[in-house]
């Protein structure tokens, strides 16, 4: 039941904070806001398990170091990353830290919705995670060269024109691969693609770069 669900709404916006709750509470989610991720982690490991919906842009300590820490604390919490116009390639870094899903501010609610909900589905079946990595592979298979080189792109977070660029190709003949990859995937987001992407990464070292406040 959606009224058993809590979703932590970590961000320094008090007007983000409220609005996110106000949406969650009338779908039937309990929330739990805080201010910062500092607040967040000091009470996470000893509190109720939920999904996190958590900003990248905040003072004192970003989304991605909040999502590194949880990690070395071993908080294993579904996370779905806020971020501002224009942040894809940091909400990229967000994912190959191990958020699921990102929303881009102003968005709208059935959006909100549909990432917590997925969010939850993740928290309520371990083997969920399992599952995609080992179907991961088989799906990128059955994309082109063309395909795979549009989605290694997009999985270090270059807008289409940066893309077009790199291969030599034009900004229109990338958005028709980008849908092309989408539709042999079977997803309806960047975000969904970016995990079957990151899944086939499995056992490789990532790294990332800072994320300046």
């Amino acid at each position: 039941m959606a009224n058993e669900r809590l979703v932590y709404i970590v961000d320094d916006d008090d007007a983000v904070r409220r609005s996110a709750a106000f949406m969650l509470r009338h779908a039937g989610f309990r929330v739990r806001p805080l201010e910062s991720g500092i607040a967040f982690l000091k009470l996470a490991k000893n509190t109720e398990p939920g999904c996190v919906l958590l900003d990248v842009r905040m003072p004192e300590m970003n989304g991605l170091e909040v999502q590194r820490q949880m990690i070395r604390e071993g908080i294993d919490m579904p996370v779905v990353i806020l971020t501002g116009h224009g942040d894809v390639e940091i909400a990229v870094q967000a994912m190959r830290v191990g958020a699921i899903n990102f929303l881009e501010k102003p968005y709208e609610k059935e959006h909100l919705l549909a990432a917590m909900g997925e969010a939850f589905e993740r928290l309520e079946n371990s083997d969920l995670k399992e599952m995609a990595s080992s179907e991961a592979k088989v799906r990128l298979a059955c994309l082109t060269g063309r395909e795979r080189d549009v989605l290694d792109g997009l999985s270090i977070g270059h807008p289409n024109k940066t893309i077009a660029y790199d291969l030599g190709i034009s900004p229109r003949t990338v958005e028709v691969y980008r849908a092309n990859m989408m539709e042999k995937l079977r997803v309806r987001s960047l975000a969904e693609a970016l995990r079957i992407c990151f899944s086939a990464e499995e056992g490789e070292t990532i790294t990332s770069k800072p994320v300046q406040n």
